[in-house]
């Protein structure tokens, strides 16, 4: 492959740049663009070109994990209140990263996609077949040293929650926009195409449409040998509570949540102050194509900040000419709760392909059509009634939106 010339790379590097997360600024581009030339210089081909900006991008997001969480840090929010940084320690290795803070460990392991052999085990404990793109081994785990309990997103668990077996009432099944004509056509004795032999297959939901929540866990004891600790007072005070017991774990379950207790509910004006991000971290458990015929896919996020730990699970669903779906799951734990609860919000949205279609800020540009944020804005934005309601008109028992909370005491 001949060298691209360098204009072409310079619009590349500026324009995938901007795809990346904006945490280091608007000097995103140039830094890439300064990698481009030197590629340039020494007359590079454009996929060496693309890996070296990859790792260099790499390189940089690490650099500045390492740099959020040096201690001391303050800062002012937007109502004027300084942030101190708690005390916390940061632990990494090639797949798994952690967080260990107050009396919570966050840990979360990303990998590729699952090799053949693992494929083919969860295929048989499943029953169906696996998506696309399935990272059986991705997982989010929080864990709360005093309780003992263990909250986790996995996998495995999350597809547990697809439809196996004939959809019925209340599953939101799914028929592609030609599916009709499709049949017609294979049922019409006067049809002139060819009628196919027909094979039993094993009926599932082929969207992979699901309601996971999270799932919990097993408590096991933190690693606390190795990692970087960081915060306001480091080296102070140990991360992890000293005190150790053999109790069981205290029981606890979800509970609906009190509408007039402030406490019960997740609070956006914390979650948009510019607080520092301790760690972050995306947690992608699968994607599907549905052949050619649209998107499903379900990825994890979680941020956890100097006064709370906040995630948000999102399912979205994508067929074309059909409809559009979210589900998404939000979790939230304030560390100055006492004693410690946990907020889980569970919402479903559903609309028309095409009156989200309707939405697009351009007729001729169907591209935030692919991007979840923009779908579930869209769906967020409609009349309760249309989108939580009545939907598409599938009857999904998804739709809705559930608030609950545990107490760990």
């Amino acid at each position: 492959m001949a060298p691209v010339k360098v204009r072409d790379r310079l619009l590349w590097a500026d324009a995938e740049t901007r795809r990346w997360p904006a945490a280091g600024g608007g000097c995103e581009s140039l830094r890439a663009a300064r990698v481009v030339l030197r590629c340039c210089t020494l007359s590079l081909t454009l996929p060496i070109c693309i890996n070296i900006i990859y790792l260099q991008k790499i390189f940089e997001t690490t650099d500045r994990n390492k740099q959020m969480s040096s201690a001391p840090i303050t800062m002012a929010t937007a109502t004027d209140r300084a942030v101190a940084v708690p005390v916390h320690k940061l632990l990494e290795s090639p797949t798994t990263r952690a967080i260990q803070i107050h009396d919570w460990t966050v840990t979360v392991s990303t990998n590729p996609i699952s090799n053949a052999h693992a494929l083919d085990a969860l295929h048989a404990s499943l029953g169906f077949p696996l998506p696309e793109m399935t990272f059986g081994a991705n997982f989010l785990a929080l864990d709360h040293a005093p309780s003992k309990w263990r909250f986790e997103f996995a996998t495995p668990d999350a597809l547990k929650g697809v439809k196996n077996g004939e959809l019925g009432a209340g599953d939101g099944g799914v028929k592609v926009g030609y599916a009709d004509a499709w049949l017609r056509s294979r049922t019409n004795t006067d049809s002139s195409l060819p009628m196919p032999k027909t094979v039993p297959t094993k009926p599932y939901d082929w969207t992979y449409t699901t309601t996971y929540a999270g799932h919990p866990g097993v408590w096991t004891p933190p690693d606390t040998n190795e990692g970087s600790e960081a915060g306001s007072e480091a080296g102070s005070r140990p991360v992890t509570p000293t005190v150790q017991n053999d109790e069981p774990p205290r029981p606890w379950s979800w509970a609906p949540a009190d509408a007039n207790n402030p406490l019960h509910s997740i609070p956006l004006a914390e979650l948009t102050r510019p607080d520092p991000i301790l760690f972050y971290a995306e947690v992608p458990l699968f994607e599907d194509e549905l052949h050619d015929n649209g998107s499903s896919h379900l990825l994890v996020r979680i941020r956890v900040m100097p006064t709370c730990i906040f995630i948000l699970a999102r399912f979205t669903l994508r067929v074309d000419n059909v409809l559009f779906r979210t589900h998404d799951t939000r979790m939230y734990h304030s560390f100055a709760s006492k004693p410690p609860l946990v907020v889980r919000e569970t919402s479903g949205w559903e609309a028309p392909y095409d009156r989200v279609k309707g939405a697009l800020p351009r007729r001729d540009d169907l591209t935030p059509l692919t991007d979840p944020n923009f779908i579930a804005k869209v769906l967020t934005g409609m009349p309760r009634q249309a989108s939580q309601e009545v939907g598409a008109n599938t009857g999904w028992r998804g739709l809705g939106t559930r608030v609950e909370v545990a107490v760990l005491g």
